[in-house]
């Protein structure tokens, strides 16, 4: 008898932490807060006069299991079609605000409609997303919100490398996205305008040993996102054809949360 009653003392000492002591796991979100979550868009150029990307939908999910289960809608404030290559020189499209559970958030997803195209030469061509049509592109955030904060999170498409045509010119266009998910608080930006006798320039730096770069728009001006605190060299590199050198812009300070604005700087022979 007194085995039973050990038996059923512990079955109810495991019901009870079952029951009554919290979870510590990264997708429990039920901190009794709320945060605020603010998506933006924006791209670096690419060879193309347009790139027609439509998005419908923006989705969290507050954990990092690569399974298809959990994700939350947020809504998208303007659910329509947004021209790629007008998002340039530090011009961004507002996707989604809203309030969220304040915990771990560990992606973010754009759900994307069937009308996209991409325009070359004057032509207009269908832009096949087979993948993203269906599950929608994810990014990897990772990031704990706490709660009555705002985060700003930036997703910077790179055209130049998105998007490819299918080998043997068949024309067929598909996109194959290359983004990076950006936290505002936690990182700068470099921005400027160049002047090359109206040739396009790529502006570069090197972070972490990678380079992150963008190209001018058409009023010469770029824009370097994501870029932590810092001290970093400028190289602002002209179309080849210009037969311009590259101009090296040396010591430019970044601050988590703000632009460093190097001006107006002015390539020739």
């Amino acid at each position: 008898m007194k085995k039973v009653k050990k038996i059923l003392l512990s079955l109810f000492a495991i019901l009870f932490l079952a029951l009554f002591v919290p979870s510590c796991s990264e997708s429990d979100n039920n901190s009794g807060g709320t945060s605020r979550l603010k998506v933006s868009l924006t791209d670096n150029p690419g060879d193309y006069d347009e790139v027609n990307v439509e998005i419908i939908d923006v989705k969290v999910k507050y954990s990092s299991n690569t399974d298809e289960s959990g994700w939350v809608s947020i809504g998208i404030d303007n659910p329509g079609v947004y021209n790629l290559l007008d998002l340039t020189g530090g011009v961004t499209a507002a996707l989604a605000d809203a309030e969220i559970p304040s915990g771990f958030l560990g992606q973010i997803r754009l759900i994307l409609g069937e009308n996209n195209t991409v325009v070359k030469d004057g032509v207009t061509y269908p832009l096949n997303t087979p993948s993203a049509q269906q599950s929608g592109l994810k990014l990897q955030v990772n990031q704990t919100l706490e709660p009555n904060f705002t985060y700003d999170f930036l997703l910077d498409f790179d055209v130049n490398y998105s998007v490819v045509v299918e080998a043997g010119g068949s024309g067929n266009f598909n996109l194959h996205p290359v983004l990076r998910v950006i936290s505002l608080a936690n990182t700068g930006s470099i921005s400027g305008t160049v002047d090359a006798g109206g040739f396009q320039v790529l502006a570069s730096v090197m972070v972490n040993g990678v380079e992150v770069s963008a190209y001018t728009n058409s009023e010469g001006i770029f824009h370097l996102h994501g870029i932590p605190a810092g001290i970093y060299t400028v190289t602002l590199t002209p179309d080849p054809q210009s037969t311009f050198s590259p101009l090296i812009i040396e010591n430019v300070e970044v601050v988590n949360g703000v632009n460093s604005d190097t001006g107006l700087s002015t390539i020739s022979n």
